[in-house]
């Protein structure tokens, strides 16, 4: 029976979504465990690193945080190249954020890989009773209709520490190291249980033709 041993994942993830929405702002709340509210724009992209361990496999993921700014969107499939995750962020309380979406999703499908890990994230919750332009509901029916009922759909603050980043990275390595699990377990059962090939008895023929 095949058991998971101890190994390692070393797994990238591209944050992509228009400026201003809170990319960074989320990546360091998730790595760092801090917010700055005075942020400035990424320029081209950026990664950082996250260390933890799910289910006996150390993992390591590199983040990368893309630019939203028009000007950069022509490098953006450089940084998607060997992406296993791409978390898709607007801001819930920008109408304009949200319908840019549609440019994101459409430039992700050209670039992506079918087994690529794909999360939608509204940020800024914490103005959601004031501020909220996008109803989670809209995001989810979009999400179902463009991206299907395997991406999920999160909202999350990177202002307040309310542990929802912390849940949607660990939902995305789950999936990631499952999918490694899965793959070792393939490879372990056709070592284990190789295709027999059975050879077809040679006709024996008749010098009387019958």
């Amino acid at each position: 029976m095949y058991a998971p041993s101890a190994s390692t994942l070393e797994a990238k993830v591209v944050i992509l979504g228009s400026t201003g929405v809170g990319k960074t702002s989320m990546v360091v709340r998730y790595v760092q465990r801090t917010f700055s509210p005075n942020g400035t724009s990424t320029i081209g992209a950026s990664f950082m690193t996250k260390k933890l361990s799910v289910d006996n496999c150390k993992v390591r993921l590199q983040i990368w945080d893309t630019a939203g700014q028009e000007r950069f969107r022509a490098m953006a499939p450089m940084y998607y190249r060997g992406a296993h995750a791409a978390i898709l962020v607007y801001d819930i309380t920008s109408e304009e954020s949200f319908q840019d979406m549609s440019s994101w999703v459409e430039e992700l499908k050209k670039n992506m890989t079918e087994d690529l890990v794909i999360h939608v994230v509204g940020n800024k919750l914490d103005l959601a009773s004031t501020h909220r332009a996008v109803p989670l509901r809209r995001t989810q029916e979009y999400v179902a209709r463009t991206l299907g009922s395997d991406c999920h759909t999160h909202e999350v603050s990177a202002k307040e520490d309310d542990g929802a980043i912390e849940e949607l990275f660990l939902q995305i390595t789950q999936t990631l190291v499952g999918r490694k699990f899965d793959t070792e377990r393939q490879r372990y059962l056709k070592q284990t249980n190789p295709v027999m090939i059975q050879e077809t008895p040679a006709q024996s023929s008749s010098c009387c033709g019958v």
